[in-house]
């Protein structure tokens, strides 16, 4: 995404966002880029239409197909308040791992929410090194 230009950008994210809408008569607001590649073209583009760049906190690596033991540490291990974590729907070993893992994080009493209220919608600014939200007041 960091390589096309703005109109290409706002092309690809509204036909995405229509089907998206279609499917569940919702309005889509947050985007993470794919491979976590952004740029501020793609953030200050995504904002111009109204919606919020993500990304994440925690990646779980399923992608790299480990075996459910790893992702499960993995993740409980790296786990905080607030954090984003990575999954992918097509991870080898991803459904049983998400089982033990949200066993874990109820049992550890952490509360799992939609990323959309993680994020700051108003006076906040973005650290420059990490990408994340700090709140202003």
């Amino acid at each position: 995404m960091s390589k096309l230009n703005e109109n290409q950008i706002k092309d690809d994210v509204e036909k995405v966002h229509h089907q998206i809408h279609d499917l569940t008569d919702r309005e889509p607001i947050l985007f993470r880029p794919p491979f976590g590649d952004y740029n501020n073209r793609l953030v200050e583009t995504l904002e111009e239409i109204d919606y919020y760049p993500v990304q994440w906190s925690i990646d779980s690596l399923d992608w790299q197909a480990p075996d459910h033991n790893y992702i499960v540490d993995k993740v409980t291990d790296e786990i905080h308040p607030g954090a984003i974590v990575l999954f992918h729907n097509n991870g080898t070993h991803t459904p049983e791992a998400l089982r033990d893992i949200l066993a874990w994080l109820e049992e550890n009493e952490y509360e799992v929410v939609p990323v959309s209220e993680l994020i700051y919608k108003d006076n906040y600014s973005v650290d420059p090194n990490t990408g994340a939200q700090i709140k202003e007041n």
